[in-house]
């Protein structure tokens, strides 16, 4: 099954400030990701895991209802806990933003 990829507005800004060579390094994750999700590692639930590219971490939530994946932010190690943390609060949030995207 291929899964489908959507980023936030947020990720989108953070990722517009990054070298060539880290957007394409993203967008072969990407790649990745829509044939299989659980390729990265699992943070507290099955469903929200992150892929690491070098220093820095794609944070991302699997939907498999929808067979869509929303990648929701991307930091480094130092401020990796308190990304986690907000995207645990935010998880309702980030589930009705997936639905709107898809028009459910």
């Amino acid at each position: 099954m291929t899964y489908a990829v959507y980023i936030t507005k947020n990720f989108e800004k953070e990722i517009s400030k990054l070298s060539k060579f880290e957007t394409n390094k993203i967008k072969k994750i990407f790649l990745k990701l829509k044939k299989n999700p659980y390729t990265g590692d699992p943070i507290k639930y099955k469903f929200f895991r992150e892929k690491r590219i070098k220093e820095k971490r794609i944070y991302y939530l699997i939907y498999e209802d929808l067979s869509a994946i929303l990648i929701v932010a991307f930091g480094g190690k130092r401020e990796q806990q308190q990304t986690i943390d907000k995207i645990i609060k935010y998880l309702p949030e980030f589930e009705k933003y997936i639905n709107s995207l898809l028009g459910n």
